[in-house]
């Protein structure tokens, strides 16, 4: 058993989480379209990567984020994480809210990115580009199916993808290699594909040479602005919750790592040199 604490029904900011770096994609859209809040960003760097660690683990892992959130006055959460979503969402909004406190919520990045889907294919034939973690979890095809019965799924793991954006060689020669070999992985097992989902945050670092290497015709979807779009849809669909949400216009960066060295990497997705400050989870 966890130990609960109760906490402040006081509004407070939109909290942001990732396991590392790639959830500033989805961050630096949100902010875009909804400049007028406040956010925290935390980073769990120091324990990244989740695409290949266990389901219990990844559970773990958010469930210790999302509390620290939650102390720091967070009253909504956005897991913007891909393996956090797919292998911890289900069981803290159905297990941990309802205990911790039934008023937050926790929202993730899947559900959003595939209810644009069936707007965007037209051979109803979709890939899933994403970590290990997220393939296996099948989360993609099964909320795919939820919405969109008829669309065909074929998810490829991309393992390399995510080291060559966190040491920044993404932009390297060498990089082509893996970027070419799972695409043509991908559309090898299906050549009716027309829709590409990148389902990983870190991947829009990669969308140069992703477009590259897809061939023409091809739609590349990346999720930072549907994302986005759907909170933006959720707050005015519940304004209990967006009164619950501060409006500064301030963000409050974190990360369980050093935090120069968050800082350095970060300023690489956000184009802009940022403060950050290093917090422990329990």
């Amino acid at each position: 058993m966890h130990n609960y604490i109760q906490y402040s029904k006081a509004a407070g900011p939109i909290g942001i989480f990732d396991s590392g770096y790639g959830g500033l994609t989805i961050y630096n859209e949100i902010k875009k379209l909804l400049p007028q809040y406040d956010y925290i960003y935390l980073g769990d760097n120091a324990r990244t990567p989740y695409g290949t660690r266990s389901f219990d683990i990844v559970y773990e892992f958010t469930r210790q984020s999302v509390c620290h959130l939650f102390k720091q006055g967070c009253q909504l959460v956005i897991l913007a994480c891909n393996t956090a979503s797919a292998k911890a969402l289900r069981t803290i909004q159905q297990v941990d809210i309802p205990t911790l406190d039934p008023s937050r919520r926790v929202l993730g990045i899947i559900r959003p990115t595939v209810e644009f889907i069936g707007d965007v294919t037209k051979s109803r034939h979709v890939g899933v580009l994403a970590t290990e973690g997220t393939i296996k979890s099948r989360s993609y095809p099964l909320e795919i199916r939820k919405l969109f019965p008829e669309i065909e799924v074929v998810g490829e793991a991309c393992p390399m993808w995510v080291p060559l954006v966190e040491t920044n060689e993404h932009n390297s020669d060498g990089a082509d290699f893996f970027v070419k070999r799972h695409i043509d992985n991908l559309l090898a097992r299906d050549n009716e594909i027309d829709t590409i989902i990148l389902g990983c945050t870190h991947y829009p670092m990669l969308l140069d040479k992703i477009r590259k290497y897809t061939p023409e015709g091809i739609t590349l979807l990346t999720q930072g602005a549907a994302v986005a779009a759907s909170l933006k849809d959720y707050l005015n669909r519940h304004p209990e919750m967006d009164n619950l949400c501060t409006k500064g216009g301030e963000t409050i960066f974190c990360t369980t790592e050093a935090d120069g060295k968050f800082g350095d990497q970060a300023s690489l997705f956000l184009q802009q040199p940022i403060d950050v400050k290093t917090v422990t989870l329990e």
